[in-house]
């Protein structure tokens, strides 16, 4: 009971504080439209600047567009977390012109939770420099820091400890991996809500000595472990996009993600699990068995980087937006211009 209360009011601060920063936003908007010139459309991101965005919308008659990167409602378990942050977000994909997501399933979401239509929506993945996490190293050396053997497999979590993120559900297929094959190890690169819970299941199944939990590690520890490992496992309950994902194909990884990563092509270049631990130790036990079948996976979702997640393509369809929205309210402001036709009396 304490501990909510205590939520509920760091809630109700983080609202006030961006009341704060949505104001300081609007005037200093004002103030760099006076030395540049009017703006055509405006780009925000998520519920934060909502209040800034639709007071430029009504006093100054500029369009906005909005990237959505979640919602209250995925990141607080599927539950609808904070009635003002959730009215923002359905407030801002009202008075948006254009929304902006990341994922199919993203855009699913929008339209479940806040009955926002198909056709308002446009979907842009986030994207990553070719070659940016991808290093020369020796995966054993690395291994071996770690405590683990130099040639045991190494399945690797990275991301927030939390529900939405999944790695409870990765500590439970642990033993179904083990089954399978003895030396298998899992390491956790993470800190989060779930810390405790993960590492203390782990004891209670018996994997303590399989599993090791990292917590907070710096971007270069982060890059050599996703250099070093030998799969990389998504086991989110909610995922807008993954990042992840493009990080592990950027080493050439192999990948195993549940339903929710839409981003990946079941059985083309990573493995589709259900989201339920028994599926995701399936997966995981399927390449491991199969050296052949993981390079094929990994190699295929390396080839994608160029094709789909560079940052020239992400922004040429950015500007595909940007274009259709200054159609759409130059085509509303001459319909708006046009004299209403009066019907003569006989």
């Amino acid at each position: 009971m304490a501990g909510q209360i205590v939520l509920n009011i760091a809630l109700k601060f983080k609202v006030e504080m961006m009341d704060m920063m949505s104001a300081a936003m609007y005037e200093r908007f004002l103030k760099v439209q006076k030395v540049s010139g009017k703006f055509d459309i405006v780009h925000g991101h998520d519920w934060h600047p909502i209040l800034a965005l639709n007071q430029i919308k009504k006093n100054q008659n500029i369009p906005y567009i909005l990237t959505m990167h979640s919602t209250e409602w995925g990141r607080n378990e599927n539950n609808p977390g904070n009635s003002e942050i959730s009215h923002r977000e359905w407030l801002g994909g009202y008075e948006s012109s254009r929304l902006i997501v990341t994922t199919r399933c993203m855009q699913d979401e929008l339209k479940s939770v806040y009955s926002i239509p198909e056709s308002k929506i446009s979907i842009i993945p986030n994207g990553i420099v070719s070659g940016k996490v991808r290093k020369a190293l020796d995966p054993a050396q690395v291994k071996v820091r770690y405590g683990i053997y130099p040639s045991a497999p190494v399945v690797l979590f990275c991301g927030h400890m939390s529900y939405q993120k999944g790695p409870d559900l990765l500590v439970e297929a642990v033993p179904q991996v083990l089954r399978e094959r003895q030396d298998v190890r899992f390491v956790f690169a993470g800190e989060g809500d779930l810390s405790f819970y993960c590492k203390n299941r782990a004891m209670e199944l018996g994997v303590a000595d399989a599993c090791t939990f990292l917590g907070y590690v710096t971007s270069a520890e982060k890059q050599q472990l996703m250099n070093a490992c030998d799969l990389v496992c998504v086991p989110s309950r909610n995922e807008p996009f993954g990042v992840v994902v493009l990080e592990a194909w950027d080493t050439s990884k192999p990948v195993v993600a549940t339903e929710v990563v839409s981003i990946v092509r079941n059985f083309q270049d990573g493995l589709l699990a259900y989201v339920q631990p028994e599926s995701i130790a399936w997966c995981i036990n399927r390449p491991l068995k199969s050296p052949e079948e993981m390079k094929k996976l990994a190699e295929a979702g390396h080839s994608r980087i160029e094709k789909e997640f560079s940052w020239d393509r992400i922004a040429e369809k950015t500007e595909e937006v940007y274009a259709d929205v200054r159609g759409l309210n130059r085509d509303a402001k001459a319909q708006a211009a046009k004299p209403k036709s009066r019907r003569r009396k006989t």
